[in-house]
């Protein structure tokens, strides 16, 4: 609970994307927090600033790295102005995962000199928009580790699986003209709305929990900035998340992918893919995996595993053969209105983590 002036604080930052200033100011919040003493190596990529903080004066492999993102959604005012309600801290990034992150840091800053194996503390600001200039960046610089516990919120739970995601952008082709001569034209927009259609028809929206492919339809927009004029181009933007069974995306490339959303598609749509990520899956039973739940249930909580329908940055693990579980503190309405934490987490959580490393040791 000392943290608790420390969080409120990282919590008034608006650390969103589009935001560099406060994505640093997060980054060196933390880092003071962990104090003098360690070797802080700062990453940048695509203008997002991460680091990586050790012992000793070369980067070793790993034995552990304690991974944890410092930037949020955007949100309303209010929501970067926290407040307590009983034992719920209340703010954008309370549960997702600014809370985690500094449990994560104190973990490291107090354990880290007196371990005998080598741990890290993997700090990015870009995980809500891909992770690819966070922690991916730092992996295709030579970081490698042979565990990874990410501070995503899951209630001391283990997630040990989590969907593969893909972006898709459907293309409509039209034909300007007079919008009150709608013959002489070929509307884009309507075309991209059937499509839309149709992959919806595959692919449902979901109404209660489903393990499996779902489709967002994140945006439509067209070029076209006249009300009087039938637009002759539009696009889609599509966020696709699919768990390691569905065989249409699993293992497949990019223009596999787009050439089965083409298919859905009517005349004169195609589709483009921007990113497919696989899914991920940690070792059930590992030892590291079965040491953390250990660790959990010695602090009164299940430690079962989980499926994660979001996307984290433990895929870019996963892809390079490194097992990484999610493990953080409860709480839920993540980039949502009321997002909060359970502080009565926040202590059992620490000492899971101590007992998990002082235990692998």
């Amino acid at each position: 609970m000392d943290l608790l002036p420390l969080i409120e604080r990282l919590l008034g930052l608006r650390s969103t994307a589009d935001r560099p200033d406060d994505l640093r100011r997060a980054l060196d919040l933390v880092l003071d927090v962990v104090g003098p003493g360690f070797t802080v190596e700062r990453f940048e990529s695509g203008g997002k600033p991460s680091a990586l903080v050790y012992v000793g004066e070369r980067r070793p492999h790993f034995r552990v790295i304690f991974n944890a993102h410092l930037d949020v959604v955007p949100g309303t005012d209010d929501q970067f102005r926290p407040r307590r309600d009983g034992d719920r801290l209340i703010a954008r990034g309370a549960q997702d995962m600014k809370l985690s992150a500094l449990v994560l840091a104190s973990v490291f800053r107090d354990l880290a000199p007196r371990l005998p194996y080598p741990i890290g503390l993997q700090l990015v600001t870009d995980e809500e928009v891909g992770g690819r200039d966070g922690t991916l960046h730092q992996l295709e610089q030579g970081v490698t580790a042979s565990f990874v516990v990410i501070g995503e919120h899951s209630a001391l739970r283990v997630v040990a699986e989590s969907k593969g995601l893909i972006t898709v952008r459907l293309h409509a082709v039209g034909r300007a003209a007079h919008s009150a001569y709608q013959w002489l034209g070929d509307n884009a927009v309507l075309k991209v709305m059937r499509a839309v259609d149709r992959v919806l028809t595959a692919y449902p929206v979901a109404a209660v929990e489903e393990w499996r492919t779902t489709v967002n339809v994140a945006r439509i927009s067209s070029g076209n900035q006249a009300l009087n004029q039938v637009p002759a181009d539009a696009t889609a933007w599509l966020d696709v998340r699919f768990p390691p069974e569905d065989t249409d995306f699993t293992g497949r490339t990019r223009e596999e992918v787009a050439a089965h959303f083409t298919a859905l598609c009517p005349p004169g749509v195609t589709a483009e893919v921007d990113h497919v990520e696989p899914p991920h899956r940690a070792a059930a039973a590992g030892p590291d995996l079965l040491a953390l739940q250990r660790a959990a249930r010695a602090q009164g909580y299940s430690g079962e595993l989980l499926r994660k329908h979001g996307a984290a940055d433990s895929r870019f693990y996963f892809q390079r053969g490194i097992d990484a579980v999610i493990f953080g503190v409860g709480g839920d309405g993540q980039h949502g209105p009321d997002e909060y934490a359970d502080l009565t987490t926040v202590e059992p959580y620490r000492r899971a983590l101590i007992s998990f490393l002082e235990g692998i040791a």
